[in-house]
C-alpha cells in the first residue's frame, strides 16, 4: 500500500513523533506507513483521514500487490 502520509505530515511541519501522538501509534508505525511497510487498519485510516481532513482514498492507495487473488472479484 502506498500513502501520502509523509507528504501530508511534512507539508504541515509535523515530526513523526507529533503525528504518532495524534494518531495514537508509535513513531515506528508512522515510519512504516510512510515507507509502505505497513497497511493501516480501518480504524487507523479513519483517524488519519480526520487528522489530515481528507478522504481516506486521498491518503492511502492500493498497489498491484494489494489486488485480490486471481479469480477474485474487484
Amino acid at each position: 500500500m502506498r500513502s501520502k502520509v509523509r507528504e501530508l505530515r511534512t507539508d504541515r511541519g509535523w515530526s513523526q513523533v507529533q503525528l504518532a501522538t495524534a494518531l495514537g501509534v508509535s513513531r515506528q508505525t508512522v515510519n512504516a506507513l510512510e515507507t509502505g511497510r505497513y497497511v493501516p487498519s480501518l480504524t487507523l485510516a479513519f483517524r488519519a483521514s480526520a487528522i489530515f481532513e481528507l478522504p481516506i482514498e486521498h491518503i492511502f492507495f492500493p498497489t498491484e500487490d494489494d489486488a485480490p487473488p486471481s479469480g477474485g472479484r474487484r
